[in-house]
């Protein structure tokens, strides 16, 4: 399969779910192109309406995914055959997928890949682990991303990006890899990019205001009540 993206660089994750401010038709599209024009080289979107609207105004790869519940089970990402389907119609140029080791799904896994490959999409495994991404190349996925680490029970619970994992999987991968997750500034990212990352995909300190703001009003809360309290 050809290469998705023409350069390594920046992937933007465009996402805002229910409830949250941005959760309107449309507010993703305008994110997506701000990103383009940002130097973005690639977007991730959540759901058919949203790629949709993304594909329609701007000219970067788009890798989709669609998150759904199914009661019973701790896969939300794109779980299910009809979920890879909907992202392959909405036009995703790569359909972004759970590939954790938390349900035993490798065969159903592999079959999956096969349809998106069939179909002439490329897949990316969100993992957690080393083995994880390991098993997600041997099973046909075309990118490892590190998206998973920190949301299994069993990966490092840390507030940062997992850097390490990083490292381990740049030593072993033949596969672009992809780092993912609790980036918050363009140090951290240049940071995964020399420890191996092809890609970077950052989110919420780009996309989702109510986290940027969170973190600046946390800081400056700390710093205000340290002040405030009497000098001995």
């Amino acid at each position: 399969m050809k290469p998705i993206f023409a350069q390594r660089g920046l992937i933007v994750s465009c996402q805002a779910l229910p409830g949250e401010p941005l959760y309107f038709q449309g507010t993703m599209a305008r994110m997506a192109l701000a990103a383009e024009q940002g130097g973005a080289i690639g977007i991730r979107a959540n759901g058919p309406a949203d790629i949709r609207d993304i594909k329609s105004v701007v000219k970067l790869p788009v890798i989709g995914l669609l998150k759904r519940d199914i009661p019973g089970s701790a896969i939300y990402i794109t779980p299910e055959l009809v979920d890879v389907q909907e992202i392959i119609d909405a036009g995703a140029d790569v359909v972004a997928m759970d590939m954790t080791d938390r349900e035993d799904r490798a065969e159903r896994v592999a079959s999956l890949i096969r349809h998106c490959h069939e179909a002439g999409v490329a897949v990316m495994a969100d993992i957690s682990t080393l083995e994880e991404g390991l098993l997600a190349e041997s099973l046909g996925a075309d990118l490892i991303s590190t998206t998973m680490s920190g949301y299994t029970p069993y990966s490092p619970q840390q507030a940062g990006p997992d850097l390490e994992l990083v490292r381990r999987l740049a030593e072993r991968l033949t596969k672009p890899l992809v780092a993912e997750g609790r980036i918050w500034s363009p140090e951290e990212a240049e940071e995964a990019l020399k420890a191996g990352a092809t890609y970077v995909v950052v989110g919420g300190a780009i996309t989702r205001p109510q986290f940027i703001t969170q973190k600046y009003a946390e800081r400056i809360g700390q710093w205000l009540e340290q002040s405030d309290k009497p000098q001995s």
